[in-house]
């Protein structure tokens, strides 16, 4: 039997097929490009992605993507855990599309990965627990007009060493800085700070893997002044230090 609940790491390598369960897939770090039956949409923290039963479904990140996936067992598995939550999880379950997490849901999400998930009993309940969470969520569909990201990321690139403002964003993407944050917080459930940090870290985990740079250049390269603080937003993005991100590039 497949286990419930997955900690993943996702890579430039692209994915695609189908399954015969239903999925979710909720953003840890990183941004993981995700398509069902052919409508896209990202994952991100805060956010997650349903695949029904059978969905053609494809994804990947071009910077690496770290989530939680819950493999749903089955339409008998729901219903004798779920009980009376089970026919509004049905429905979650059979409608392809990106969600948002309230506060709530997201530290549950955070709980499980950052508990043992291949413990039996933790991964049965954890999953009941974030499904039921789940019911009042309106799913939105996946696809329609989304932020120009091919061209918000290569402004990021491009003046990651140096201080980076939701302004900035917002004249690339022609809106105005409200607009953009609300765009951000729909679309991918973070705020546009919060996306330049993420883009930042994940250029600096690639410097820190390919490059022999000094951390404190590596650092600085992605806007960081202080090593310490680099460091510590390094932990927190990827649960490694820069110097064992550096290690297990070297152990492959």
């Amino acid at each position: 039997m497949r286990p419930i609940l997955t900690l993943r790491q996702y890579s430039h390598d692209l994915i695609v097929h189908s399954h015969e369960h239903a999925q979710l897939v909720f953003g840890l770090s990183g941004a993981l490009d995700f398509e069902v039956d052919g409508r896209g949409s990202q994952v991100v923290q805060q956010s997650f992605v349903v695949v029904p039963s059978g969905a053609h479904h494809a994804c990947g990140s071009a910077n690496g993507s770290r989530c939680l996936v819950l493999d749903v067992p089955g339409e008998q598995w729901v219903a004798q855990s779920l009980g009376d939550h089970a026919e509004p999880s049905r429905r979650l379950l059979d409608n392809a599309g990106r969600l948002p997490l309230d506060a709530g849901q997201s530290q549950l999400v955070s709980w499980l990965a950052n508990s043992p998930v291949d413990d039996p009993l933790i991964a049965q309940q954890g999953a009941v627990l974030l499904l039921a969470s789940l019911n009042n969520t309106r799913p939105e569909a996946v696809g329609g007009r989304r932020l120009p990201y091919a061209a918000l990321n290569a402004h990021i690139d491009q003046y990651a060493a140096y201080p980076l403002q939701v302004a900035d964003l917002a004249r690339v993407a022609g809106l105005s800085s409200a607009r953009l944050h609300a765009r951000f917080m729909a679309e991918c459930g973070q705020t546009p700070m919060d996306y330049i940090r993420s883009r930042r870290l994940h250029i600096a985990a690639g410097l820190l893997r390919s490059s022999a740079l000094p951390i404190g250049e590596v650092a600085s390269r992605v806007g960081y002044s202080s090593q310490s603080a680099f460091a510590a937003a390094v932990l927190r993005e990827f649960g490694a230090s820069p110097g064992k991100l550096r290690r297990e590039a070297g152990d492959k």
